[in-house]
């Protein structure tokens, strides 16, 4: 009933001060009733399937360190074809094993292509950092052993000099954005089922909220800003309470000057499509956003198949490798 003595007070003053009074208090009253279950939700994993991979023979089995000391493990696989077109960073998805790159990256390695991959910390067989509990969520912990990845390549005897382009798969795309802008060798980058904090927060925080309240003409009358606002004060205290930061990959991405391909599932019921068309919007250059039909959470590679691997190979042949694939 505070809140309400409030909204009631401010209507009675001059308009500008009625209405910092109200989103004032509107603030406080969201913070203290719904808080606790918006940092709870953030904290919780994903019920996926995550795919696992079979080790191949042809591989090299490659370790790598971190600034912090930990030991990364990983995979490079080389194409068979005596000249290289250009070299692929791929970042996993969360949860899945370095083995599990080969079915996203198996004719990009057949027909030209070097494909590196890596498990972060907590992840595979990598190193465990006891300090840190690994979520779907990016955190600078995911950001710095992307960078000790891209630092591993770009060291090695048959590093490409012109640079590398990036592959990742869900939380592996959203790390991608954010480490391309520190990393000028990265010349383009694809994704599938990449997601952001703010753009994924906002509309879940408006469903929560419909859920546990039902003052659904206060609900409507709020902006998407402010429940971006009180949403950014949940992320802020769990980065408190885990010791990490969440960096923007909606800043990351609005930077973005290379080309860029986005895949998406159009049925992906868990970052919707509305979602991932608001972080593409932001991108600016070439880019191209293919929504495939039906397809759930990183599961495009199953519907589409054939038309998936034309598609990527299409688009590291021609910003990559300097041609087009036809």
């Amino acid at each position: 009933m505070v809140f309400w003595f409030w909204v009631g007070l401010g209507i009675l003053l001059v308009p500008p001060i009625a209405l910092g009074l109200v989103m004032a208090a509107f603030y406080l009253y969201l913070r203290w009733k719904y808080l606790g279950f918006l940092v709870r939700i953030f904290q919780e994993k994903p019920l996926f399937i995550v795919p696992r991979g079979q080790p191949t023979d042809d591989a090299e089995h490659v370790t790598f360190m971190t600034p912090d000391g930990l030991t990364l493990r990983g995979c490079y696989l080389r194409t068979p074809l005596p000249a290289r077109k250009g070299v692929i960073l791929f970042g996993l998805e969360f949860g899945s094993d370095r083995w599990s790159c080969r079915q996203y990256c198996e004719k990009l390695v057949a027909t030209g292509f070097d494909v590196f991959t890596y498990e972060p910390r907590n992840q595979g067989d990598s190193d465990r950092d006891l300090n840190y509990e690994a979520l779907q969520w990016v955190t600078d912990k995911d950001v710095s052993d992307m960078r000790a990845a891209i630092k591993y390549l770009v060291a090695r005897p048959d590093a490409d000099p012109n640079g590398i382009g990036v592959f990742g798969i869900s939380k592996g795309g959203s790390t991608a954005f954010l480490v391309s802008q520190s990393e000028p060798g990265i010349r383009c980058i694809a994704t599938d089922g990449a997601y952001a904090t703010y753009t994924t927060l906002v509309p879940y925080m408006q469903r929560w909220i419909r859920i546990y309240s039902d003052r659904h003409r206060v609900q409507k009358a709020v902006p998407l800003w402010f429940y971006g606002f009180v949403g950014m004060s949940g992320v802020k205290r769990v980065a408190r309470n885990r010791g990490v930061n969440y960096p923007s990959v909606e800043k990351a991405v609005a930077k973005l000057r290379r080309p860029l391909l986005m895949i998406h599932g159009e049925g992906d019921t868990y970052i919707k499509p509305d979602m991932a068309k608001a972080l593409f919007e932001r991108a600016k250059g070439d880019k191209d956003l293919w929504l495939v039909p039906k397809a759930k959470h990183n599961q495009a590679l199953h519907l589409a198949g054939d038309e998936y691997h034309r598609r990527v190979v299409a688009f590291f042949d021609q910003y990559l490798a300097g041609q087009i694939k036809v």
